[in-house]
């Protein structure tokens, strides 16, 4: 009888290592919670499901690390790439899919594998035996949490991680708001037009800013402390820091023209993108708030264009757990006072849909090979999933260790010959380098 590797969590993590396991002909059973046990975040039991953004940023893969990351796993016929671009919305040069019917997809491929059996429940302790993925994500249950931290003898990092509102579209002034993508990006015109845009002059700024820092926030319970990842910053912790600071964030109105009065210029720029395929409901882009239910629906309509607002959901706060990798794990993925077990996803400290999966693509093949009786090397530090790799298993300091998105940052520099590089040019080096690394590792295996 063949081995089997038994993965934990059907998130973009658990969903891709199963895939790739199985397509390397190894038996799988993933085992999932919902929804059999819920979430606060989760509305589904589909694997994949998306909680937050429906968005996987950019998709440009030549002069972006994460669009790089896109590139890699479709070149490694990664599940979660393939379904995305599948169910792809326009968002200009950002890589937007409609959650639902992708989250459904991702699932029915899953579910149709041979090889791959799906067992409902929830794991609550560390298995002792046999080849196990832990891929539980940043919502990973109190029980199994409790097992980590009694085997890895210290307490699990921990960060806060927040949820942006989504609105109904037909609840949107269009008379105030108009369609464009930020320097009108995009192949089509409706790329091109894929973000509604609301205008704010400088009064409205100062007056939503004195609001946001007004409003009732959650409160943490005692003894935690919100050591918020950069990449997800509640918007009123941006405001804290400074009241221009939005304006150079989410609320930037560069790359902008109002349809309505293009003579003109907006203060600020609140962007909402399409969350679904009908087009019914929009996002908006960069709002994760912690602020409680009943003064986001009155802060966020002072918006010019939501005055009249519906909320399909309000944002939210909650606490992303993660275990301190570069400590805790080898460069196989695989716990290094229990290597029966490798971890994958947000939990090992990757931030990002994109991330994630490609770590869960990493987990996948590794225990794979290994129930094969060989090693699969880490891709080079040079690839975007190399680099990420590299960072979580050792390259980060683990004294400090924080959740990281995918950037040129972890990449080993490029040799600028014959003098300094510009930025687009340097990120295309690092590309076309990665490009080549990564294809030479695939054709390896």
């Amino acid at each position: 009888m063949r081995e089997t590797i038994h993965i934990i969590g059907g998130g973009m993590a658990g969903s891709e290592a199963a895939w790739q396991a199985a397509q390397a002909g190894v038996p799988v059973v993933l085992h999932e919670m919902r929804p059999e046990v819920g979430t606060f975040a989760h509305r589904s039991g589909s694997f994949a499901e998306m909680v937050c953004s429906n968005s996987f940023r950019s998709d440009d893969d030549e002069r972006n690390a994460v669009g790089l990351l896109h590139w890699e796993m479709g070149a490694a016929n990664g599940l979660i790439m393939e379904t995305a671009r599948a169910h792809r919305l326009p968002a200009g040069g950002a890589l937007a899919v409609d959650r639902d019917p992708f989250a459904e997809a991702v699932t029915a491929r899953l579910k149709a594998h041979p090889l791959i059996s799906v067992e409902y429940g929830e794991i609550t302790e560390l298995p002792r035996e046999g080849h196990w993925i832990v891929a539980t994500g940043p919502l990973t249950s109190g029980a199994l949490a409790q097992s980590i931290r009694a085997e890895t003898g210290a307490e699990s990092l921990a960060f806060f991680d927040a949820i942006a509102p989504i609105v109904y579209a037909e609840s949107i002034d269009m008379s105030v708001a108009w369609r464009q993508s930020r320097y009108d990006k995009g192949e089509t015109e409706e790329e091109r037009t894929a973000y509604i845009n609301c205008p704010m002059t400088k009064p409205q700024y100062e007056a939503f800013i004195d609001a946001l820092l007004a409003a009732d926030k959650t409160e943490f319970h005692e003894g935690e402390t919100a050591g918020y990842f950069d990449g997800c910053l509640p918007i009123e912790v941006m405001a804290e820091r400074g009241r221009e600071t939005l304006r150079h964030g989410p609320m930037k109105p560069v790359g902008l023209t109002n349809a309505h009065k293009p003579e003109e210029k907006a203060y600020a720029v609140v962007q909402l993108r399409r969350d679904n395929q009908l087009g019914t409901l929009y996002n908006i882009v960069g709002f994760q708030t912690k602020m409680k239910y009943g003064a986001q629906a009155a802060v966020f309509k002072m918006i010019p264009g939501l005055e009249n607002a519906s909320f399909a959901r309000l944002g939210g706060i909650h606490r992303n757990t993660f275990i301190n990798s570069p400590r805790l794990l080898d460069n196989q993925m695989r716990l290094r006072s229990r290597p029966n077990i490798r971890f994958a996803g947000q939990v090992t400290g990757v931030e990002g849909y994109v991330e994630s999966a490609a770590m869960g693509l990493l987990a996948g093949r590794m225990a794979a090979a290994e129930i094969r009786g060989e090693i699969l090397p880490p891709p080079p530090p040079e690839t975007a999933t190399g680099a990420l790799i590299t960072h979580i298993t050792g390259g980060a300091e683990a004294k400090t260790f924080q959740p990281m998105n995918v950037n040129f940052g972890l990449f080993p520099p490029i040799d600028a010959k014959g003098g300094r590089k510009g930025r687009k040019d340097r990120y295309k080096a690092y590309t076309d380098r990665a490009k080549d690394a990564f294809t030479q590792w695939l054709a390896a295996q």
